[in-house]
């Protein structure tokens, strides 16, 4: 009679969820930001403001959220890092329903894992740089669990975005600009402005701190295509999270390297008095506006460069050595541009010689641990990310790990990365590149569980 209450009332909760007022909301709808002197951006965002309402929930506790599309296009909202059902995770290709515009939807879910995750647009962008991610549609998602944080003294939530999108030839000036040196011959997307949160470097209020604080940092790459590279001169990050999960070794590092989608939880010791920019390590980029000041109490001047040591970002520092499981399968996916396609300026991207959406979909069976075996057999380098699921990181090259677990890596040209999963959530599943113009052009794939 218990086990049987119990199931009535998480029934009766889910369908108070279904009926009843929501717990959040948002409001998909244009908007003007002004992100630097002088600089004002047209763009779509959630409630209009970027990032949208940071959203805190509770880990196992059932939740609702009301989108409503006042945009002019049809949308969707992807609640990035979540392990929930199929139907809610805000992806059209797993069959989340796209909201019409002056529509509203609700999604209604459980949420898990603990953790940084976050909430974007899934929405399909193609030639209209209008759309999708390269839009300001974005924003924080913190899944609070049972298990406590290490002291911090204050806590700094940072999201980094690129404004004005362009197509551009892929020529030696652009690969000069970007982080993400792209090799291929089709068109690219280059930008005017980049921000962290809604501010160009040097605009808006500096974050203010005070010696001997620990301040968490939050960082988000909400970019559509840009790999970012950040430093703050004279301090160093201890890197606690990655992607959300606690990292096996939490390690000390002078830089931090984001790709599309990722996200990094780490400690910094204000230990360095003066006024100082958080910023990319990439001078072009921290022209464009990719920084933010950091004051100390009681200083004052023009804030502070200085370039880091070079240094190689390396994912298996922060990961064990211990051995893992073998998987009861593996899939080995060879990725790769074949140019463009059919008249069209942009590469078409192929899973081994296949392109969304004429690919079959992989077949996992649930309970079952599976590997995937990522080949880059491109120049580019790919954020590849796997809906509904986090993985474990097991081979970069030729080192072995384990422990490490995400739900977007970084894979270098020409190299492979082996990921491990547990099939534990049922319905179809979608893997993809981050980078929203190869996701557009073909780099997606199913998964899908037998039946």
């Amino acid at each position: 009679m218990l086990l049987a209450s119990q199931s009535l009332g998480r029934n009766l909760h889910a369908q108070v969820h279904r009926e009843g007022k929501a717990d959040h909301t948002l409001r998909i709808e244009p908007c003007e930001l002004e992100i630097g002197r002088g600089v004002t951006v047209k763009t779509i965002a959630y409630d209009g403001r970027v990032p949208g309402p940071m959203l805190r929930l509770r880990e196992g506790v059932p939740v609702s959220i009301d989108v409503t599309n006042a945009a002019s296009s049809a949308d969707i909202v992807h609640w990035h890092g979540l392990a929930i059902d199929s139907l809610n995770d805000g992806a059209m290709e797993e069959g989340s329903p796209m909201i019409a515009p002056g529509e509203t939807h609700r999604y209604t879910f459980t949420p898990k894992p603990a953790g940084t995750r976050w909430y974007h647009t899934h929405a399909g962008a193609y030639g209209d740089l209008a759309k999708g991610t390269y839009t300001g549609q974005f924003g924080f998602l913190i899944v609070e669990g049972a298990q406590p944080l290490p002291h911090y003294d204050m806590e700094v939530n940072l999201a980094i975005h690129h404004w004005e999108p362009s197509f551009v030839p892929m020529v030696e000036t652009m690969r000069a600009a970007s982080a993400n040196v792209p090799l291929t011959n089709g068109s690219d997307v280059g930008y005017k402005y980049a921000t962290i949160n809604d501010r160009m470097l040097g605009t808006g209020e500096p974050i203010r701190v005070k010696e001997g604080q620990r301040v968490l940092v939050r960082l988000l790459n909400a970019s559509a295509t840009e790999n970012v590279v950040l430093a703050l001169p004279g301090h160093r990050f201890t890197v606690m999270a990655m992607d959300g999960n606690p990292v096996p070794k939490p390690t000390s590092v002078e830089a931090l390297s984001l790709a599309v989608g990722e996200r990094v939880d780490a400690l910094v010791e204000m230990n360095k008095p003066g006024v100082w920019i958080l910023g990319s390590t990439l001078q072009e980029s921290r022209k464009m506006g990719l920084g933010i000041v950091i004051e100390y109490a009681g200083q004052s001047g023009a804030p502070v460069w200085n370039k880091p040591a070079p240094a190689v970002w390396d994912y298996t520092q922060f990961a064990s050595s211990a051995a893992v499981p073998e998987p009861d399968e593996s899939f080995e996916l060879i990725f790769r541009d074949i140019g463009p396609q059919h008249g069209s300026q942009f590469d078409t991207w192929t899973i081994n010689n296949q392109s969304w959406p004429r690919i079959e979909p992989l077949t996992v069976h649930a309970g079952r641990r599976y590997r995937l075996v990522f080949r880059n057999g491109s120049g580019d380098q790919h954020p590849l990310h796997l809906h509904r699921h986090t993985f474990e990181v097991t081979r970069i090259g030729e080192k072995r790990l384990s422990g490490l677990r995400k739900d977007v890596i970084n894979v270098m040209p020409l190299d492979t990365v082996e990921v491990d999963f547990i099939a534990d959530n049922p319905g179809d599943t979608l893997w993809h590149c981050h980078q929203q113009l190869h996701m557009d052009y073909g780099f997606m794939q199913l998964i899908r569980y037998a039946t």
